[in-house]
């Protein structure tokens, strides 16, 4: 019989410094309004001179041991998943312990092992189901495996990405009597395929982005690994279906993976058609839109033939939109993804943790509702570009609200600082120095000083203020 694995809590930490997006818009020539409604973003998280994607992830990892009043003896395994790492051979965990060594005492951290891991957006969900086998064969001895994701997306100056900008890192506890969420067994899913949809070359600091390209990919690849995952949840008997039923009926709450809080809304779109696709409730949506569901003219339906139907594109997305105005898409949306997209609209895109921003979202949203969440089956659908998708689920468990009472997305984040646009893109350009920052840090670790020598060129120093 397997041990249960699953997360004991969550914490995050956001940068305080943000862009509103309505500024933002207004100075790039962008409708505001259209910006909010096509791509669901209002603010945008920006790290200051004096951070970087291994500060944001200790500072995460401190607030959940903090939280939980954990010493370093308590945690067997320390993962950092990323996609923002800053160095070739030395992993971004080692650089996160030597900080949390700065608060707990060097060395009390020596026998906990660990690796960064890249994946794009999808590593933190690899990271975790590693993590979590660890846990479940007993390799553990009662530690607690804590894994972080951390990133900053950032796109070139004036391109269509620039405006899906965030950073930010969520730091997770798992144990094998999780007072959160306990994961399936044995129903994890992935599909994977050697692509060039988003990707950043060495030396390169913003990614090159084909962007319809990536967005259907990333629907095709999910898609492809919920077939997998209803099929192993069938062979187990996890979840059984009767006659007119989806796998997504058995599925409380939903989390995709979100690049802009609007993709989520597209992405579950794309998968309630495809699940609904056979069943009789399907035939009532038709007749109710008034229109089949669009069919390309090339019979291969590759990417790149779909991208190129102008005719099924157009006809696909009045579909699309007739389809999400029905009262049954509306009530579904509504009651298992809705939630999860708040915390993304008030800080954009955080690529690894932008899933587990939804996770952490929707559960304060939906206790703040009074919704008793006990027993509810959580849905993960994560995405990362080059490209691979990972479905796997979980159920809420009982103790769930000593962990979900007090979660407050703002009052974490604590207070935001506002920046011109001059001020934004000078540190998005790079023209500050550490020392040079903005905002004044408190209790919390930041990035000192680069070492630019020969013999020791790219040493990062850190220190924790108090």
């Amino acid at each position: 019989m397997l041990m249960a694995a699953g997360i004991d809590d969550i914490a995050i930490y956001i940068p305080q410094l943000y862009v509103e997006a309505s500024d933002f818009a207004k100075a790039r020539g962008l409708d505001p309004e259209k910006l909010e409604r096509g791509l669901g973003i209002k603010q945008m998280a920006i790290v200051d001179t004096n951070q970087d994607p291994a500060c944001l992830a200790s500072n995460a990892c401190l607030n959940v041991m903090q939280k939980n009043k954990l010493s370093p003896d308590e945690i067997g395994r320390l993962y950092v998943a990323t996609e923002s790492a800053f160095d070739e051979s030395k992993a971004m965990n080692s650089y996160v312990i030597g900080m949390l060594e700065q608060v707990y005492g060097e060395g009390t951290f020596g026998h906990c092992g660990g690796i960064e891991c890249k994946f794009a957006c999808v590593s933190g969900s690899y990271a975790l189901y590693d993590n979590t086998n660890w846990i479940r064969a007993g390799e553990a001895e009662g530690k607690y495996a804590l894994v972080v994701v951390s990133d900053i997306a950032k796109y070139d100056l004036g391109s269509s990405g620039e405006v899906t900008q965030g950073a930010g890192a969520i730091a997770m506890l798992l144990n094998d009597n999780p007072r959160l969420l306990e994961f399936d067994p044995k129903v994890t899913s992935t599909s994977i395929k050697n692509e060039y949809d988003f990707y950043r070359p060495f030396g390169k600091e913003t990614p090159i982005v084909h962007g319809q390209y990536s967005n259907l990919l990333y629907l095709i690849q999910v898609k492809n690994a919920l077939i997998d995952y209803k099929r192993k949840v069938i062979n187990t008997g996890l979840i059984k279906l009767k006659e007119g039923e989806t796998i997504l009926d058995h599925v409380d709450y939903l989390n995709m993976h979100l690049p802009y809080s609007n993709m989520g809304k597209k992405a579950l779109a794309y998968l309630v058609r495809h699940e609904w696709r056979d069943l009789p409730r399907w035939k009532k949506i038709i007749e109710k839109i008034g229109m089949n569901e669009p069919i390309p003219k090339d019979p291969r339906g590759t990417i790149e033939s779909v991208l190129a139907d102008a005719e099924f594109m157009a006809k696909d997305h009045q579909f699309t939109k007739l389809f999400t105005n029905t009262e049954e898409y509306v009530e579904l949306y509504e009651s298992k993804l809705a939630s999860s997209l708040i915390g993304s609209k008030m800080i954009g895109n955080l690529y690894t943790a932008s899933l587990y921003l939804g996770f952490r979202s929707s559960l304060e949203f939906e206790y703040q509702k009074g919704v008793n969440l006990n027993g509810k089956r959580v849905g993960f659908c994560s995405y990362g570009s080059g490209a691979s998708a990972m479905i796997f689920s979980g159920i809420i468990q009982p103790e769930y609200e000593q962990v979900v009472k007090d979660m407050n997305l703002e009052a974490e984040i604590g207070p935001r600082t506002k920046l011109s646009l001059e001020e934004y893109e000078d540190l998005h350009e790079n023209k500050r120095s550490p020392e040079n920052n903005i905002r004044s840090a408190n209790k919390e670790f930041i990035l000192v000083d680069v070492n630019t020598s020969t013999e020791s060129r790219g040493e990062r120093q850190y220190t924790f203020v108090s």
